[in-house]
C-alpha cells in the first residue's frame, strides 16, 4: 500500500450525497476527479468513525494500488468502485488510517 501519490480532497456539498473536487499528484502530474458519496455509502464503509474526506481519501488509496490515476474516471460515485473491483467494500477498512 505504499503509494507515492498525495490525495486532496475537499468536500464542495455536504447534501446526500456528499460532493468532493480530488485531485491526484504524483511525480507524473496530476489528476481531478469529480466525486459523490451517499450518506448511505458513508456510513456502511467508515461506520462514521472517520470524515467523508477521508473515506474519499481511503477509496482513492484502494484504487491507486489496482491502477495509475489516469485510469480514474474524472467522475464518479464511490458507490461504482465495486462494479470494477468486487472486494472494495471488504478491503476499504485496511486503507484507513490506525486509530
Amino acid at each position: 500500500m505504499a503509494n507515492p501519490a498525495k490525495i486532496l480532497v475537499l468536500r464542495t456539498g455536504a447534501d446526500d450525497p456528499f460532493k468532493f473536487l480530488v485531485e491526484v499528484r504524483d511525480p507524473d502530474g496530476k489528476s481531478h476527479h469529480d466525486v459523490t458519496l451517499r450518506h448511505e455509502t458513508y456510513r456502511r464503509l467508515s461506520g462514521e468513525k472517520f470524515a467523508p474526506e477521508t473515506c474519499v481519501e481511503a477509496a482513492f488509496l484502494f484504487l491507486l494500488d489496482r491502477e495509475p490515476k489516469g485510469s480514474i474516471l474524472s467522475k464518479f460515485q464511490i458507490e461504482q468502485i465495486s462494479d470494477y473491483f468486487p472486494e472494495f467494500e471488504q478491503a476499504m477498512p485496511g486503507y484507513f488510517p490506525t486509530v
